[in-house]
């Protein structure tokens, strides 16, 4: 057997342990093998070179057939060798006989997140809480190696944003490829070509009580504090909303897409619906 520490040798008296409790931290994949399967000499040096190469992604068990036939019945193997993969204390997937190490990889793959997903689930999750700065890390860390990740992309687009930095993210949002994200990207923009313009051409605002309640959101946002430019935002609309040329009603837009994991989005999407229609 390989030497590794993510690969170890489970029995029927370890397995609840070994395997289904340590599947909450991490995957583990269980291979069923016998000395005298040769099919089995084939499958166990792809998984355990495999396991070494994932440094941790997942778990290796190997169990002896032959040495533990009451685990071999509970778990209705009926032919060699047999892989089980389990996590967070289920079986999730299985396959059985000899395969290539391309069909193995996928099979890992499905299991395992990528450190790329990690880092990519990292930073959706800091997003959530509104930790821009380290949002913006993560999806910069993802983009490094993935620099067409559309979901990265949009990310760090809007912790940009929010962080009173437009200018920054248009270029993201300009250049952003097709696929199901381009329509937020495109009402990021909105949003951000507004922001941007509050610095570039402050004098495309007039100089009224709405103009200046528009600037007001718009510096709002520059700072963080979304839920108070969006009331803003939803009042300027109940006066006049197609002020600015239907500016107004884009930006807001903008502003709920970079707030769609706010509690309180839906109550403002649901406002914004009954003042327009």
């Amino acid at each position: 057997m390989m030497s590794s520490e993510h690969i170890i040798e489970v029995s029927e008296a370890d397995f609840q342990h070994e395997v289904i409790v340590y599947s909450n931290t991490i995957p583990v994949v269980v291979d069923f093998w016998a000395e005298w399967c040769q099919p089995c000499h084939l499958l166990t040096p792809i998984l355990e070179k495999l396991a070494v190469e994932a440094n941790g992604a997942f778990r290796l068990a190997k169990v002896n057939a032959d040495e533990n036939p009451n685990l071999t019945m509970q778990l209705n193997i009926q032919s060699l060798p047999t892989v089980k993969a389990f996590h967070r204390g289920q079986l999730v997937k299985d396959f059985t006989g000899a395969q290539t190490e391309m069909a193995v990889r996928d099979f890992l793959r499905s299991l395992a997140p990528s450190a790329g997903d990690l880092e990519l689930e990292r930073g959706q999750g800091l997003l959530r809480m509104q930790d821009w700065e380290k949002a913006a890390a993560s999806f910069q860390k993802m983009l490094r190696t993935s620099p067409d990740n559309s979901t990265a992309l949009l990310g760090l687009a809007k912790t940009q944003i929010a962080r009173g930095e437009p200018a920054s993210a248009l270029p993201i949002l300009r250049a952003f490829p097709a696929g199901k994200e381009l329509k937020s990207a495109e009402q990021l923009h909105d949003l951000a070509s507004a922001m941007a313009q509050l610095s570039t051409e402050p004098q495309s605002i007039p100089e009224n009580d709405l103009g200046a309640a528009y600037r007001q959101a718009l510096k709002l946002i520059q700072i963080g504090n979304l839920e108070a430019a969006a009331d803003g935002l939803l009042d300027i609309l109940r006066s006049d909303k197609s002020f600015l040329q239907d500016q107004v009603r884009k930006t807001m837009v903008g502003l709920l897409t970079l707030m769609e994991d706010h509690p309180d989005v839906r109550k403002y999407r649901d406002e914004l619906a009954s003042i327009l229609f």
